[in-house]
């Protein structure tokens, strides 16, 4: 993939994103294309960090975070960016299993209800 440069319309293919997402990432700095007039290419470099940004969300992860946790790798490399993905993956844990406890008890009281409410509705 060294070599791999995708222009705009690919990269928004390849992740399968809107070219109005590709834009807003590059403005608020998560991706830097190069330029060449008014085109852009996309390297191996930021392919990968698409592929980062794109995991990051699914997981719950906000822009900004991803912004500051991408930025850690240029400044102070790949220890530094790994000790605080850990960080950052320790509290969306904790925020996701306090969720599912909250969508657990959501669901059995649905369920109690929906039993309790079937039970009536034959008796009329």
């Amino acid at each position: 993939m060294p070599n791999t440069r995708l222009s705009f319309k690919e990269m928004c293919a390849k992740f399968a994103v809107t070219p109005r997402t590709l834009r807003y990432y590059e403005y608020i700095e998560l991706l830097q294309p190069d330029k060449e007039g008014r085109s852009r290419f996309y390297g191996a470099r930021e392919i990968a960090r698409m592929t980062l940004i794109l995991r990051g969300r699914k997981f719950g992860f906000l822009l900004e975070e991803m912004r500051q946790w991408l930025s850690i790798y240029d400044q102070k490399g790949t220890k530094a960016q790994m000790d605080m993905f850990v960080e950052m993956a320790d509290r969306k844990l904790i925020e996701l299993k306090e969720q599912k406890i909250q969508l657990d008890q959501t669901l059995n009281e649905l369920e109690e209800l929906r039993v309790k409410t079937a039970s009536l509705a034959a008796k009329i």
